[in-house]
């Protein structure tokens, strides 16, 4: 691909995580499509607009309240209906200032190599 014809976000359309961007307020601001699917039960894109911590247990949204206040990150995983995911949520940037927060979350195999490297 010539780098001329590359737009910027194009690739997380189509990149196999759920990638969700909200905002300060707890705004969801966007959704790629593998996020969609996984939140379908809870609206898909019609999240989008909807303050994220609406859809998560009071825990959680503490918990989202606690990283959107300290811009620190966490990450934990989960096994749901079989398929194990890692979260991954972290603070997003816009000149230098926090922005809200970005969660991707990655399907897992069930046995997965994991290397040390000095």
């Amino acid at each position: 691909m010539n780098p001329k014809d590359y737009r910027p976000q194009e690739w997380v359309e189509g990149f196999p995580v759920a990638i969700t961007v909200c905002g300060m307020d707890g705004t969801v601001l966007e959704m790629n499509s593998k996020s969609e699917l996984t939140f379908a039960k809870d609206g898909g894109k019609k999240l989008v607009g909807t303050d994220v911590r609406a859809c998560h247990p009071s825990v959680a949204r503490a918990k989202l309240e606690e990283l959107l206040a300290t811009g620190k990150t966490n990450a934990y995983t989960i096994e749901k209906g079989g398929v194990r995911k890692l979260i991954y949520q972290a603070p997003w940037y816009k000149d230098g200032k926090m922005a809200g927060l970005v969660e991707l979350s990655l399907e897992i195999p069930e046995h997965m190599p994991h290397f040390k490297r000095s």
